[in-house]
């Protein structure tokens, strides 16, 4: 175990896995925050729009989402979300597309845990809120989305937990975190307990304080009626 430490730069890989959780999450609360939003409106069209959305891509599985993205968007159609004259042009732009596809992936259910936010709150309020005058865009994000981002923290970290261990299917796409190593030592050295249980504490260390803080935060920020 420990020359496996000593060869191969765990750290750097796990790294890559908390920088693809990091920026994915970002993207993932930003596009599902739009989606629950749309899947409220009482305008039809976005709300059918955003039930599409949503039943097509968290029926769609992960890996064909990013391999689609690196074949299709990046390989086929050239688009670039990396500078080509860089010298890191191909690992940027993999690990780029990978944070877009987690982020577009978990954004659905980032949306379906906001959603369920929005059915705790009492309906009472929201025709309080246009009873004072307020329009459908003050009454959510003065009154119902505050409420429902507490009432959504519980499922927010599940959401989140998953996105840290789905981080592993971007080696599809030659991002080097943690399951891409594990697999490079699996493939060099002689595969062994030590090498799963060395991948496995790291996900357990990276998974259980995030599991740990929300449960805190959903008792503490939870709102009493």
């Amino acid at each position: 175990m420990g020359e496996i430490l000593r060869n191969y730069d765990v750290l750097g890989a796990f790294w890559m896995t908390i920088y693809l959780t990091f920026f994915s999450a970002i993207g993932a609360l930003v596009l599902g925050t739009v989606l629950a939003i749309m899947r409220v409106s009482p305008i039809a069209v976005l709300r059918n729009v955003g039930a599409f959305y949503v039943n097509t891509v968290r029926n769609t599985p992960l890996t064909l989402i990013l391999v689609f993205l690196s074949l299709g968007v990046w390989t086929i159609l050239a688009i670039d979300v990396t500078s080509a004259e860089s010298q890191t042009y191909i690992t940027d732009t993999a690990i780029r597309y990978a944070i877009i596809g987690l982020a577009v992936y978990h954004a659905a259910f980032v949306c379906e845990a906001l959603r369920s936010g929005v059915n705790t709150v009492p309906l009472g309020q929201a025709e309080a809120a246009r009873a004072i005058g307020l329009t459908f865009i003050q009454s959510l994000t003065q009154v119902i989305m505050p409420q429902a981002f507490r009432g959504a923290i519980a499922p927010l970290g599940s959401v989140l937990i998953a996105l840290t261990k789905n981080t592993t299917v971007a080696s599809v796409i030659s991002v080097s975190e943690a399951s891409g190593l594990m697999k490079e030592v699996m493939e060099n050295e002689t595969a062994s307990i030590g090498v799963f249980l060395i991948f496995a504490a790291g996900f357990v260390i990276l998974t259980l304080p995030t599991g740990m803080l929300f449960t805190w935060m959903s008792q503490r920020l939870a709102v009493k009626r």
